[in-house]
C-alpha cells in the first residue's frame, strides 16, 4: 500500500510505489584504512611495486631530456608482447606550463624503455601552450592496431569542456609512431577560426587507421571515458556523465561502471543506456580514481585509495560477482616524501589504472593483475598483484632463491623497488643466488617482505651479507597491522643494534663481505611474548627480546634499507634529490620461517 503522505505530495502512484534500486556496488568487509602510508592493512601476498620513471630536474632520463617534475595520470595496455604505459607531464605543477603526453614500454614490466613525448604541446592563439589531459590512453582496434590517445586542453583547466580536442596516433610494433590526428574536436573551444596543427583522422591515407578510429568512436564504453573533457551532453554522443570512468563486465552480462566521487551505475546494452548513478555503498570517496578489472581466476578487483581524505595507500577489494566486494588489502603501502613542490601535487600512490577490457591480456594474466599509478604526482609506477588476491599466506617459508633467475624479482615476496633502490635476485659467488637490496636513492629505500602464516609461535632464520659498514638495513617481524615484535638494524655506525621493548642495545660490530646468521625462536609461552635471538650462533643482548610494539601474533618478515616511515610530507623541494647517494648493498639468503603451535 502506498503511504498517504507520498500521495499528498502529488507524486505519481507508480513512482511513489517504486522502491529505489540498491546501488550495484557494496563493500561488506570489516577493514577500514588508517591514515598511514600502508593504511594499517594487510598487504596482498606477493604484491610487487616497480618504479617506471623517477622525476629528475637536472639529469632527466627521457628522450627529450625534459627536466619536468610533474608526472601523473598513467594508462596501461598490453600489446604484441609488451606493456605500454602512457602518462602526462608538466614542467612543475598540475595545469601549469606546456603539458605533454609521454610513452614507455617494457617486455617484462620490470625494465622499462626511456620514455618519450608522443603528444607534444602547441601554441594557442592567445600565446599560451596547450595542457595535456587524458582519462583514456589506449585502444586496441578490431584489426589489432594499437591507438594511443590524449586530450589537448587549455589553461587554466584542460578538462573544463573548453579544450581543443582529442588526438590519436598509431603505435607500430617496431616502436615507431604514426602521424598525429584529431579524432574529435571540441565544439566549445573558444578560438574562432583556429585551425589546430593536426588534421582530422578522416584525412589519413591509411584506410585501416580510419576504420580503427571509427570503431573507437562507435564504442560507447571506451568513449564514455571522454565526457569530462568534452562535456557535450546535447550532442547525443555521450550517454552518461562522469569523470574517469572504469568498467567491467559482470557474470550476468551487465557492465558495472565506477566514476570519481564513488559513483556507480549499470549498463545492460554496452554503454548505450545506464541506470541512474548512485553512491557505492561503503565506497570511499577522495576524488581519486578507481580501477575495475576481472582477475585471472574469474573474480573481480577494484583498486582504489581507501580513505575519504588521503591518496595513500593504494589498496584493492575483491568480489565473486562484481557487486558485493570485501577483503580490503594494501597494494602499494610506501610513500616517500615528495621531492619537488608543485601545484596540486597530492601525496601518495594514486590515479590507478588497470588494463581496460579489450586492451590486451599479458601472458601471466592467470597468475597476476597489473596496474599503473603515479606516486606524489612525480613518479610513475606499476604493480604486479598475484592471483588469487589474498592477504594470508598458506605455507611456511624456506627460500634459497636458487629457483629464481638472476635479475628477476623473487617469487612469493612483496617487493618495493624504486629505480635507484632496486630489489633483485643476484649471483652471490659460491653462495649461489641471493636476494639483493641495493640503495642509491637519497630519499627512498628498497624493501622486501615475506608473508608467512599468522602465528603466535615462530622459528625464524636468515642470513645477511652487508657490502659496506656505513649504510642501514632494518629487519622487522610484524603482525597484520605492522606492529613490530622484533626490530633489528645493521646501522650506519657498523654495529648491529637490537630493539628491546623500544630501547636499542648494541650487539657488536659487523664486517663488510661477511655473512651474519640470525636465528629467532619465539616458541609459544603462555606468560610471555618475548623471543630468543641468536647472532652467528651466540645469544643476543638481551637474549630474550621484548616487542617494540605490542603483538599477539606475527605474519611478516621485512628487510628495508632505511628507517620506517609512517606517512609522507611534501610541498618543498628537497636538496640533492637529483643526485645518487653512495651505493649500499645487502644480500639476503636462506630465509626460513616456521610457525610453531603451542
Amino acid at each position: 500500500m502506498i503511504p498517504r503522505w507520498l500521495l499528498l505530495l502529488g507524486l505519481p502512484a507508480a513512482l511513489a510505489a517504486a522502491p529505489a534500486a540498491p546501488p550495484p556496488f557494496v563493500f561488506t568487509g570489516p577493514e577500514r584504512a588508517a591514515s598511514t602510508a600502508d593504511g594499517g592493512l594487510r598487504p596482498v601476498v606477493g604484491g610487487q611495486n616497480i618504479q617506471v620513471y623517477r622525476a629528475n630536474r637536472t639529469h632527466p632520463a627521457n628522450a627529450e631530456k625534459l627536466g619536468h617534475t610533474y608526472f601523473h595520470q598513467p594508462m596501461l595496455a598490453w600489446w604484441r608482447g609488451r606493456f605500454y604505459v602512457e602518462f602526462l607531464s608538466n614542467p612543475v605543477g598540475e595545469h601549469q606550463g606546456a603539458g605533454s603526453t609521454w610513452l614507455t614500454s617494457s617486455a617484462d614490466g620490470v625494465r622499462w624503455d626511456e620514455p618519450r613525448v608522443i603528444f607534444p604541446p602547441f601554441a594557442l592563439p592567445d600565446g599560451t601552450p596547450t595542457l595535456a589531459h587524458q582519462r583514456m590512453g589506449f585502444y586496441v582496434a578490431p584489426d589489432g592496431r594499437l591507438l594511443a590517445l590524449a586530450f589537448y586542453g587549455k589553461p587554466p583547466e584542460p578538462n573544463d569542456g573548453t579544450g581543443i580536442g582529442r588526438a590519436v596516433r598509431e603505435v607500430h610494433a617496431d616502436g615507431s609512431l604514426g602521424p598525429i590526428y584529431f579524432i574529435r574536436l571540441n565544439a566549445k573551444q573558444p578560438f574562432a577560426n583556429f585551425t589546430p596543427p593536426y588534421p582530422l583522422y578522416r584525412t589519413s591515407p591509411d584506410r585501416g587507421f580510419v576504420a580503427a578510429c571509427e570503431a573507437l568512436l562507435a564504442n560507447k564504453l571506451m568513449t564514455g571515458q571522454w565526457w569530462e573533457e568534452d562535456q557535450l551532453d546535447e550532442s547525443g554522443f555521450y550517454t552518461i556523465r562522469g569523470k574517469a570512468m572504469s568498467f567491467v563486465h559482470r557474470p550476468d552480462g551487465a557492465v558495472l561502471g565506477v566514476w570519481k566521487n564513488a559513483l556507480v551505475a549499470l549498463s545492460r546494452d554496452e554503454g548505450r543506456t545506464w541506470t541512474e548513478k548512485q553512491f557505492g555503498t561503503n565506497l570511499p570517496n577522495n576524488a581519486s580514481k578507481y580501477a575495475l578489472t576481472r582477475t585471472g581466476d574469474g573474480r573481480f578487483a577494484l583498486f582504489l585509495n581507501p580513505t575519504n581524505r588521503l591518496r595513500f595507500p593504494l589498496a584493492v577489494m575483491t568480489s565473486d560477482d562484481g557487486e558485493h566486494f570485501s577483503q580490503l588489502l594494501t597494494v602499494h603501502g610506501e610513500t616517500p616524501d615528495q621531492r619537488f613542490a608543485g601545484n596540486f601535487k597530492n601525496l601518495g600512490p594514486q590515479y590507478v589504472r588497470a588494463i581496460a577490457e579489450g586492451n590486451g591480456t599479458p601472458p601471466d594474466h592467470a597468475q597476476a593483475t597489473w596496474v599503473t599509478y603515479s606516486v606524489n604526482k612525480e613518479d610513475i609506477w606499476v604493480a604486479r598483484v598475484p592471483t588469487p588476491i589474498t592477504g594470508r599466506a598458506a605455507a611456511p617459508v624456506a627460500d634459497t632463491f636458487e629457483a629464481d633467475a638472476v635479475g628477476a624479482l623473487p617469487a612469493g615476496w612483496n617487493v618495493y623497488s624504486p629505480l635507484w633502490a632496486p630489489v633483485r635476485v643476484v649471483a652471490a659467488g659460491g653462495a649461489g643466488h641471493a636476494l639483493e637490496l641495493r640503495d642509491e636513492d637519497p630519499y627512498d629505500y628498497a624493501r622486501a617482505v615475506r608473508v608467512f602464516p599468522e602465528t603466535h609461535g615462530l622459528k625464524a632464520a636468515f642470513k645477511i651479507l652487508p657490502r659496506q659498514t656505513d649504510a642501514r638495513l632494518e629487519i622487522e617481524l610484524t603482525d597484520a597491522r605492522g606492529n613490530r615484535q622484533l626490530l633489528l638494524a645493521l646501522a650506519e655506525d657498523g654495529r648491529v643494534w637490537v630493539s628491546h621493548e623500544g630501547v636499542w642495545t648494541d650487539n657488536g660490530a659487523y664486517r663488510s663481505g661477511e655473512w651474519l646468521a640470525f636465528a629467532y625462536d619465539a616458541s609459544p609461552k603462555p606468560t610471555s611474548d618475548r623471543g630468543d635471538l641468536f647472532l652467528n650462533g651466540h645469544p643476543a643482548t638481551p637474549r630474550a627480546i621484548g616487542p617494540t610494539e605490542a603483538t599477539t601474533t606475527v605474519e611478516r618478515l621485512s628487510f628495508r634499507t632505511g628507517a620506517a616511515r609512517s606517512r609522507p610530507f611534501g610541498g618543498r623541494d628537497l636538496s640533492g634529490a637529483d643526485e645518487k647517494a653512495p651505493a649500499a648493498s645487502f644480500l639476503i639468503d636462506d630465509v626460513v620461517l616456521t610457525p610453531v603451535s603451542p
